[in-house]
């Protein structure tokens, strides 16, 4: 079967990604980033999973604007998110799982790019402890279309592992069967009790937006980088409508 990668004529415009900044300073300007014009949460716990090779630091201005909104977020323990996927899902497990004992509810989650991939993971390992998630450029329907820069630098992240680099994916997690397990894991149907909400740009300069549509998740497409989606004002629309509704329809569970 053809996957995406060899669909790909050319690769994404990697000078989209200049615009970042730009996005910031537009999310600064705007109403949502007070609050305004967007539904406000209950005191919900939301979970923030930063991209690949990004670290808490960079979701820290999302975790503001979710707290102004009456959410409760919290980071997801990584300095830089580049270690093997089983292994950092399986401390991701263990953090939403004690959130959701701590606040008796499942747990929302919001994650860009890597991150966005590991909380679709979780949900489909665990759906007891997930309300939804929210995935920020992450490409679900294949996870190696990206820009082929991002693809090297998998390569000589894997080296460096080798070399006795810790807390870094290595050869086999990518080729091998160290996170075979987890491959696995990836291709089961999600599960329909979770909510989902899938957001993409066509602009996107490091993963093909084609990968980050699927029929499993509600699409919303903005106009965005993929470095600047956990900054535009567009996406925090849509994130916060899909936390009120993913919060709505748990508070029915539980209530059920």
């Amino acid at each position: 079967m053809t996957s995406l990668r060899e669909l790909l004529r050319s690769p994404p415009p990697l000078w989209r990604e200049g615009r970042a900044p730009a996005e910031l300073a537009a999310l600064m300007r705007d109403p949502v980033h007070a609050g305004v014009g967007v539904p406000h949460g209950d005191g919900a716990p939301v979970q923030l999973v930063p991209g690949y090779l990004a670290g808490d630091g960079s979701m820290a201005v999302m975790a503001r604007w979710l707290r102004r909104i009456g959410y409760r977020p919290a980071s997801a323990g990584m300095r830089l998110n580049a270690d093997c996927a089983t292994a950092t899902l399986e401390r991701l497990e263990t953090r939403v799982e004690a959130r959701a004992e701590r606040y008796g509810r499942r747990i929302s989650i919001v994650g860009q790019s890597r991150g966005g991939s590991l909380a679709r993971l979780l949900a489909l390992r665990r759906p007891d402890l997930v309300a939804g998630i929210v995935t920020l450029g992450s490409p679900a329907a294949d996870e190696l279309a990206v820009h082929p820069l991002v693809l090297l630098n998998l390569r000589v992240v894997a080296s460096l592992r080798r070399l006795g680099v810790p807390n870094l994916l290595g050869a086999t997690c990518l080729d091998g069967d160290c996170c075979a397990a987890t491959r696995d894991l990836s291709r089961r149907p999600f599960p329909a009790d979770v909510g989902w909400t899938a957001i993409y740009s066509r602009t996107d300069g490091i993963v093909d937006w084609r990968a980050c549509r699927t029929p499993e998740a509600e699409l919303v497409e903005v106009d965005a980088s993929h470095f600047g989606m956990g900054l535009n004002v567009a996406a925090y629309r849509a994130i916060a409508d899909a936390l009120h509704r993913f919060n709505a329809t748990d508070a029915l569970v539980r209530a059920g």
